[in-house]
C-alpha cells in the first residue's frame, strides 16, 4: 500500500498537483477493533491496537487515503476477510465512504443493494467455485467429496459448485462441515469419512489452518491417495507446504490462487537471505490486490478532478470539474463505479457493480527431490476462459496420471446407463443393449434402435445390414428336406418300374392297374413340388409352389377315391340286378372322374393366381439379425380353399374307403387305403397350426414336412403290400389267392 501511494505520487500523469495521504491501523483481529478503527480514520483520530505498526495484510483493516493540501476525502482499503468487509460497508454505507476490500470474497458482498459502497479487487467465490467444477468435469472427475467452512464462504461456494456442475454428471459423495469452534473433532470426523469414502478427490472450502488440522488426521490414518482441490484461503499456504507431517497427504494438491503479477524487486537485495512471508516476493497475492485498491482509489479521484475538455459540451463528458476543497463521497462513489484504467503491469483494470473480472492462478504443489513441496504455477483463469498445461501436473500418486475419481465406471460401448435406485446419478450399473440396439459411445444413456434394414453386431456397438435368410439347398435342413423328396421320386420311380414290370400279373391289374400308375405319377409329382419350396423366393416360384402343391395333391386324391369308388362298385354290381353297375363307371369314367375333381382345383389355383398371388416378401420382425425372405400369402382366402378343397376330397375318400373296409376279398385294397387317409387326415389337421405359429422359413419346412410325411403315408399303405407280395410272396400274386375268402 505505502509503495502504490509513493510511486502515484511520483507519476507525474495521475493527479498532477495532488498527493495522496494515508494511514495504517491494525484491527487486532477483533471486530470491535474494525469499527473503532474505521470510525478514527474517518474522524480523524489517531488512536489504535498498534498506530506504528504496518501488519501482515491479513491483519490490516485498511488505511485511508487523502488528497494531501486539501479536505480529506476517506476512502477505506481494507476487510481482510468478508465478515469484516460486511462490518465495514454497513457501518460505512450511511456516511457513502467507499470500502475497497483485497480479500474479501463473499459472494453476498456484490450485491449493490445492501452493499451499495463496496467494492473488491478479488473475485467473488463464485467464479473459483465454478472453476473448480469446470476442472472436475475437464478431468472427468463424476465423484467427488467437499470439507468446507461452515459459514458463508464455504456454503455460498459448495452452492455455487453444485450450481456448475448440475446436468453434467458429477456428483458430491458427501459434504462434512468445519466449525470454527469444534474444527479439531470436525477435523477427526471428516478424516475418518474421507478414509472410508470411495471419492478419490476431495474438495476444500475452508481455512488453512483447519485444512493442517485434516492433513494431520489424514497422515495419522495413512490416507495419501487423495487428490485434494484447494481453495484460494489455503492454495498457497506456507504452513501446510513447509508442514514435514502432512508432506504425503499434501503432495499433488491442485488449487485455485489469487492471481500474482507485481515485480516490485527481485528477493536479492539486503534480505535476500531472509525466508519469511514478508520478504517472499515471489507470489504477491494480497499484497497485489491491495496495489490495484490504491490504483482504483487514485484513478477515481483523478476523474473526479479532471475537468471536461474546453471543446466539448457537459454532456459529452460525464467528469465534473471539481475542487479539491469541494469533493463529496457520494461524487467519489460515482467515479469508482465508472473507474477504467490499465495498470503499469499492462493490465485493464474496471469495476463491474462491486467486482472485478474473474482471474485466477492455477497452482499445484509439487514434490521435489529433497522431499520439499513447493507451490508451481500451471495455469490461469481469465474470465470464463481456463488456461492449464496439463503435462505439467504433478498428481497426489506422483505421477503424471489423472487420477480417477468415480462412483461407476464408465458404461462401454454396447451398454447403457441404468441409474440406482435411491442413489445419485453418478452411481449406476451398465445394462447392455437388447438385440437390435447400439450404443457406440462410452457412459450412454440410452441405446439407439437399429434401422430396418439393419440388426446390431454381437457387441451392440454398430448396425450392420441384415442378412436374407431363406430355406436354402445349402444349409442342413434344406439337405435334409430336399433328400427326403429326392428319395420319394426315386422309391416312387421304382414302384412304377415293379408295376410296369409286373403289369399282367393279378395284383397290379386289380382295381384297375391304369389308376394305379396315375396314383404314382401324381404321388412323384408331390415329391417334386416338396423342392419348389426350397430356395430363393421368386415372383415365379411362389406361384408355382402353391399351384403345384395343391393340384398333385388333388390328383392323387382323386385317384385313391376314384379306387375307392372302383372298390365299392365291383362288390355291389355282384348282387342280384346290380350286373350294370360297372358298365356305368368304367375305365372311361373313372378317367372322367378324375380329370373332373383335378379341373376344380385347376379353376381355384388360376382363379387365385390371377387376382391375388403370393409374392416375394421380406420379413423384418424375424430373427432380428436376419431378414426373412419368403412368399408372402396376399391373399389367405385363396390358401384357404386350395387347402379346404383338398380336405373336402380327402375325407370324402376316407368316408368311402371306410365303408368297403370289410368286403369279403384277401386283398381289399379299401383297408389300405382307409390307412392311408387317416394318416394323410392326421398330417395336414396337424400341419394348419403348426404352419401358423412357425416364423420364416421354418413354416415353408412345416409345410414341405407335411407334403413329404402324406405322400410317404400314401405310397407305403397303397403300395408297399402289392409290391411285397409281387418281389416276396410271387406264390401269392394269382387270382385266386385274390379272390379267396
Amino acid at each position: 500500500m505505502e509503495f502504490a501511494v509513493e510511486e502515484i505520487n511520483r507519476n507525474s500523469l495521475i493527479l498532477p498537483g495532488v498527493k495522496l495521504n494515508y494511514r495504517i491501523l491494525d484491527d487486532c483481529g477483533l471486530h470491535p477493533w474494525v469499527l473503532h478503527g474505521a470510525f478514527s480514520l474517518v474522524g480523524g483520530e489517531t488512536e489504535s491496537c498498534d498506530s506504528t505498526a504496518i501488519l501482515p495484510q491479513s491483519h490490516v483493516s485498511g488505511p485511508s487515503l487523502a488528497m494531501r493540501g486539501s479536505a480529506s476525502v476517506p476512502l477505506i482499503i481494507g476487510g481482510a476477510s468478508s465478515t469484516t468487509a460486511m462490518i465495514l460497508s454497513r457501518t460505512l454505507a450511511s456516511l457513502s465512504v467507499p470500502v475497497i476490500s483485497y480479500l474479501a470474497s463473499c459472494p453476498c458482498l456484490s450485491d449493490r443493494h445492501h452493499f451499495p459502497n463496496f467494492f473488491r479487487t478479488i473475485p467473488s467465490d463464485v467464479y473459483q467455485a465454478k472453476t473448480m467444477a469446470r476442472l472436475a468435469i475437464l478431468f472427468n472427475w463424476t465423484w467427488i467429496g467437499a470439507v468446507i467452512a461452515n459459514n458463508d464462504y464455504g456454503r455460498l461456494a459448495i452452492q455455487a459448485f453444485q450450481e456448475e456442475i448440475e446436468g453434467s454428471g458429477v456428483c458430491l459423495a458427501f459434504s462434512e462441515f468445519l466449525n470454527r469452534e469444534t474444527f479439531e473433532e470436525d477435523a477427526r470426523r471428516a478424516a475418518s469419512i474421507i478414509e472410508h469414502s470411495t471419492a478419490r478427490v476431495i474438495l476444500i472450502f475452508t481455512w488453512h489452518r483447519n485444512v493442517r488440522e485434516l492433513f494431520l488426521q489424514l497422515a495419522k490414518r495413512n490416507v495419501t491417495d487423495r487428490q485434494f482441490l484447494a481453495s484460494e484461503a489455503w492454495s498457497t499456504s506456507k504452513d501446510i507446504l513447509q508442514d514435514v507431517d502432512t508432506l504425503k497427504v499434501a503432495s499433488g494438491v491442485l488449487g485455485v490462487a489469487i492471481r500474482t503479477t507485481l515485480s516490485l524487486c527481485t528477493g536479492r537485495e539486503t534480505l535476500e537471505g531472509v525466508q519469511n512471508i514478508f520478504t517472499d516476493t515471489a507470489h504477491l497475492r494480497a499484497a497485489y490486490n491491495t496495489y490495484l485498491a490504491v490504483y482504483a482509489a487514485a484513478h477515481a479521484l483523478h476523474s473526479l478532478l479532471s475537468c471536461p475538455d474546453k471543446d466539448s459540451s457537459p454532456r459529452a463528458n460525464s467528469s465534473t470539474c471539481s475542487s479539491p476543497y469541494n469533493i463529496t463521497q457520494n461524487e467519489l462513489l460515482e467515479h469508482l463505479n465508472k473507474v477504467n484504467f490499465t495498470t503499469p503491469n499492462g493490465e485493464e483494470f474496471f469495476f463491474q457493480g462491486a467486482d472485478i473480472p474473474a482471474a485466477y492462478d492455477l497452482v499445484n504443489w509439487k514434490t521435489y527431490p529433497d522431499g520439499s513441496l513447493k507451490l508451481v504455477l500451471i495455469g490461469r483463469v481469465d474470465g470464463l476462459e481456463l488456461h492449464l498445461n496439463k503435462r505439467s501436473i504433478q498428481w497426489t500418486t506422483g505421477s503424471s496420471q489423472v487420477p480417477i475419481s468415480v462412483c461407476s465406471d464408465s458404461c462401454p460401448p454396447g451398454t447403457r446407463k441404468a441409474n440406482r435406485k435411491g442413489e445419485p446419478v453418478c452411481c449406476f450399473d451398465c445394462i447392455p443393449c437388447t438385440d437390435g440396439e447400439v450404443s457406440n459411445e462410452t457412459g450412454s444413456y440410452q441405446c439407439r434402435r437399429c434401422p430396418l434394414e439393419f440388426w446390431s453386431n454381437p457387441a451392440h456397438t454398430a448396425c450392420i445390414p441384415r442378412k436374407v435368410d431363406f430355406l436354402s439347398f445349402n444349409e442342413t435342413m434344406g439337405i435334409v428336406l430336399a433328400t427326403g423328396a429326392v428319395s420319394g421320386v426315386v422309391v416312387t420311380t421304382a414302384v412304377f418300374v415293379i408295376f410296369l414290370c409286373y403289369h399282367n400279373t393279378p395284383v397290379v391289374r386289380a382295381n384297375n392297374s391304369e389308376l394305379s400308375f396315375l396314383l404314382l405319377l401324381s404321388l412323384k409329382l408331390c415329391f417334386l413340388c416338396a423342392l419348389v419350396f426350397i430356395g430363393r423366393p421368386s415372383v415365379w416360384s411362389c406361384r408355382l409352389q402353391q399351384a403345384a402343391f395343391g393340384i398333385s395333391f388333388v390328383l392323387c386324391v382323386s385317384c385313391l377315391q376314384v379306387k375307392t369308388i372302383v372298390v365299392l362298385a365291383a362288390f355291389r354290381s355282384a348282387r342280384p340286378g346290380a350286373g350294370g353297375l360297372m358298365k356305368w363307371f368304367g375305365p372311361g369314367q373313372q378317367r372322367g372322374s378324375v380329370c373332373f375333381f383335378t379341373s376344380i382345383q385347376v379353376i381355384i389355383c388360376t382363379i387365385w393366381l390371377s387376382f391375388s398371388p403370393p409374392i416375394p416378401h421380406r420379413d423384418l420382425g424375424f430373427q432380428g439379425s436376419k431378414v426373412n425372405l419368403e412368399c408372402a400369402m396376399s391373399s389367405v382366402v385363396g390358401f384357404a380353399v386350395v387347402l379346404g378343397y383338398i380336405g373336402f376330397l380327402a375325407c370324402l375318400c376316407l368316408l368311402l374307403a371306410f365303408l368297403a373296409r370289410k368286403l369279403p376279398d384277401n386283398f381289399n385294397e379299401a383297408k389300405f387305403i382307409t390307412f392311408s387317409m387317416l394318416i394323410f387326415c392326421a398330417v395336414w389337421v396337424a400341419f394348419v397350426p403348426a404352419y401358423i405359429s412357425s416364423p420364416g422359413k421354418y413354416s415353408v419346412a412345416v409345410e414341405i414336412f407335411a407334403i413329404l410325411a402324406s405322400s410317404y403315408g400314401l405310397l407305403l399303405c397303397i403300395f408297399a403290400p402289392k409290391c411285397f407280395i409281387i418281389l416276396l410272396r410271387p406264390e401269392r400274386n394269382t387270382k385266386k389267392q385274390l379272390m379267396g375268402r
